[in-house]
C-alpha cells in the first residue's frame, strides 16, 4: 500500500484541530465522481447518486469534467480548500487565491489527467468568461445535489466533533489520531494514510487540520497545492456505515412547513426545537407543544444528548436552551421560530 506519512514535532500535537463542519465547495467538488460511478461511496450512497441524476441539466455537465470518476484519487485542490461555512464564502476564497497555487493545481492536473478539456487549462490560467461559468454551475448543482441534506450533514458532523472531541479529552491526541479512519495508522510520531504514491510531509509546527467529509469515502490529504504557513488540511469520512450515511440522504422533507427540520430529528422534537428558541423550563416547554412535562423531559434529553440545546439549573427548576448548532439547524432548514 502506498502511504502519505505525516512526521509530527511535538508542537504539532497541540496544534490539531476538529473543523466544526465539512466546507460546503469541498463537498459539492467531491460528490461529482461519486455521482459519476458506483465504484465509490457503493450502495451507502446509491440512493443520492440515483436522486441527483434525475436532477442534472445538461448545464451542468461542465462539473463533470472538472472532477471525473475516471481520475483516480485526483480532485480540484483549488476547490477543496478548508475555507468558509457557506458556499458563496468558500468560492470567493477560491477566485481570490494566489496565481502561484492556481499554477500549482494546473501542474497537477496536468500529471494526473493529461487529456484534460482545454477549458480546465484555461480556467487555471483565470480566464474569467470559465470562472463565471463554473461559478454559476456550482451553485446550481449545490442547490440540488448538497444543500437538500445539509442539515442533516451537519448534524452529522457535530455527533462525530462531539465523540472525537471527547477520545482526546478521555485518552489523548495520539488516540484521537488512531481512531480517525481504518485505514488511518498513528505510530508516534508519524500519522500514515492510504494515497495513491508514497510520500513524507513534515509538519514542522504547522499543525494538523482534521476536516470531515461525507462524499468522498476515503482519507484525502492533498499536497500539491498545499499552503506551506497553514495547517496541513486531512479529510476523513465522517460516516462509518450504511446508517449513518442514509441519515443524511435518506430523509425526505413531508409537506408542511416544518417537513425538512422534521424528516432530521422527528415532528415532536422539531416542536421541542422550535419552542426552545425562546429559553423555558420544562413545563413551559411542554405547554408550549401540547405534550406532558414527562414527555418534553425526555425528548430534550434526547437533544440535549445529540448537541442541539443545553440545560441549566434555574432555582428550583432547569432552563432549556438551543446551542449554536440547534440554531443552525432551524436556520439550515429554512425554519423560523415561530412565536410563543
Amino acid at each position: 500500500m502506498t502511504l502519505l506519512r505525516i512526521h509530527f514535532a511535538p508542537d504539532d500535537l497541540a496544534r490539531v484541530r476538529i473543523a466544526p463542519s465539512p466546507d460546503p465547495l469541498a463537498e459539492t467538488i467531491l460528490s461529482l465522481p461519486v455521482l459519476q460511478t458506483d465504484q465509490l461511496g457503493g450502495a451507502a450512497l446509491a440512493g443520492w447518486r440515483e436522486r441527483t441524476r434525475r436532477s442534472l441539466r445538461p448545464g451542468m455537465r461542465p462539473l463533470l469534467d472538472l472532477a471525473p470518476a475516471d481520475a483516480g484519487e485526483y480532485v480540484p485542490e483549488a476547490f477543496t480548500h478548508a475555507a468558509t461555512a457557506t458556499l458563496a464564502g468558500s468560492l470567493d476564497h477560491t477566485w481570490s487565491l494566489p496565481r502561484r497555487q492556481w499554477t500549482a493545481d494546473f501542474h497537477a492536473t496536468e500529471r494526473l489527467r493529461p487529456r484534460v478539456p482545454r477549458w480546465i487549462h484555461e480556467l487555471h490560467r483565470g480566464e474569467r468568461k470559465w470562472s463565471n461559468l463554473l461559478h454559476r454551475t456550482l451553485h446550481d448543482y449545490h442547490a440540488v445535489a448538497v444543500a437538500p441534506y445539509w442539515a442533516q450533514l451537519l448534524a452529522a458532523a457535530h455527533t462525530d466533533r462531539t465523540q472525537r472531541a471527547l477520545t482526546a479529552a478521555d485518552a489523548g491526541v495520539g488516540a484521537l489520531l488512531a481512531t480517525l479512519h481504518p485505514e488511518i495508522r498513528w505510530t508516534s510520531p508519524v500519522l500514515s494514510v492510504p494515497c495513491d504514491a508514497t510520500a513524507d510531509v513534515w509538519l514542522e509546527g504547522r499543525g494538523l487540520l482534521l476536516v470531515p467529509t461525507f462524499f468522498w469515502p476515503n482519507p484525502l490529504a492533498l499536497l500539491d497545492n498545499a499552503e506551506p504557513e497553514r495547517p496541513l488540511v486531512l479529510r476523513y469520512p465522517l460516516a462509518r456505515d450504511l446508517a449513518t450515511y442514509r441519515s443524511v440522504w435518506a430523509a425526505t422533507a413531508p409537506a408542511g412547513p416544518d417537513g425538512a427540520l422534521a424528516s432530521l430529528v422527528g415532528t415532536t422534537r422539531a416542536r421541542v426545537l422550535h419552542a426552545v428558541a425562546t429559553p423555558a423550563s420544562t413545563t413551559e416547554l411542554a405547554r408550549r407543544t401540547h405534550t406532558s412535562p414527562a414527555t418534553a423531559s425526555h425528548h430534550t434529553t434526547v437533544l440535549r444528548t445529540a448537541g442541539l440545546l443545553t440545560t441549566e439549573r434555574d432555582g428550583t427548576g432547569v432552563r432549556h436552551a438551543l446551542t449554536p448548532m440547534g440554531r443552525a439547524l432551524l436556520h439550515g432548514t429554512g425554519m423560523s421560530p415561530p412565536a410563543s
